[in-house]
């Protein structure tokens, strides 16, 4: 058995293995060479996530998908690395969105040089992004955009909040989509499309990658109530700081409105108070850990994983199916 990607995937097959990990070198050196300016200042800023290192999720899905068809197929790599600079991208803007002091373990682009740069950075990946897919054809510019608008759509639909009458846990589920799932989507749909699949197979590797975005941003969201910095490469409770409203504290706002628990109805107050304030942080994420909420958040973790585990059962058996498989149970272990 051996170990490749992200979450100590295990791959029990030497050929697979080699596949996966010559491809995944590839986008590495791909994602430097994209990331290059004739600016050294933008060089320095563009690499600065790139060098921190990362789970390289969506890649590793593009080169598992590629098995379905040709993995050596000459469109696999720079689609994967489309994916990953746009993953990137959205990184540089959330941080900014969010006032985030740590990403992947290092000082956030918006802490070292501002918001500025970091906004003007990801959008510097963005067109780096545009200017390998547009190599790529024209059906695969129209995919990545598509899911860019959802992508987008999404990250809007989370700032406004629920329209009147929405349920609040519905409306978010709908924004993960949006937010996470398109673009983890695209990773498998490109792998199987660049590498010739049958569209059968195209279609049902899509859908299993959207449902596993959805998971994988599920499992993040218990993370960052439940995990510590050396865990998660950011800050624990940064969600819960900004006033981002994850899962478990739509979870817990719905236990108070239900049920009007005084315990739940004072995290409830304590939560919508000044999480600037560290002793009340620490106390929130403290209470949030031991709710209930939380070990609800990761059933919906759980639901969401099998589901798309589910999808995987019309494609053929072997190596690359078992690995995907196994991606739904890393995602959930991420969740505990």
């Amino acid at each position: 058995m051996t170990v490749v990607g992200p979450f100590g995937l295990s791959v029990r097959d030497q050929a697979l293995e080699a596949d996966v990990q010559t491809g995944l070198a590839a986008v590495e050196a791909g994602l430097l060479d994209a990331t290059k300016s004739d600016v050294p200042f933008i060089t320095e800023a563009a690499q600065h996530l790139v060098l921190a290192g990362g789970k390289r999720f969506r890649p590793l899905l593009v080169m598992l998908a590629a098995q379905f068809g040709d993995p050596y197929a000459p469109g696999v790599v720079p689609s994967a690395v489309v994916v990953e600079l746009t993953h990137l991208a959205t990184l540089y803007h959330d941080d900014v969105m969010d006032e985030a002091d740590v990403r992947r373990g290092v000082d956030s682009a918006n802490t070292r040089w501002g918001n500025s740069i970091a906004v003007l950075t990801g959008d510097f990946l963005f067109a780096r992004a545009s200017h390998t897919l547009a190599d790529l054809g024209p059906e695969a510019v129209r995919i990545q955009s598509e899911a860019f608008e959802r992508l987008v759509t999404g990250q809007i639909l989370e700032t406004a909040g629920p329209q009147e009458g929405r349920d609040p846990v519905d409306h978010y589920l709908d924004v993960l989509g949006g937010k996470t799932g398109s673009l983890v989507a695209v990773s498998c749909r490109f792998g199987a499309m660049m590498s010739g699949a049958d569209e059968s197979v195209v279609d049902i590797l899509t859908q299993y990658g959207e449902r596993l975005g959805v998971a994988f941003q599920l499992a993040d969201d218990v993370l960052d109530i439940a995990s510590d910095s050396h865990e998660s490469g950011k800050t624990p409770g940064t969600d819960l700081r900004e006033g981002i409203p994850t899962l478990p504290v739509l979870h817990l706002r719905a236990a108070a409105a239900a049920h009007g628990r005084p315990e739940d109805l004072e995290l409830v107050a304590l939560i919508d108070g000044d999480l600037g304030d560290d002793e009340r942080h620490a106390e929130a994420l403290r209470l949030l850990r031991a709710h209930p909420a939380l070990e609800q958040a990761r059933r919906d973790t759980v639901r969401y994983a099998e589901e798309a585990r589910a999808m995987l059962a019309p494609l053929p058996d072997g190596y690359a199916k078992a690995a995907l498989a196994e991606m739904c149970d890393a995602v959930v272990h991420r969740a505990g």
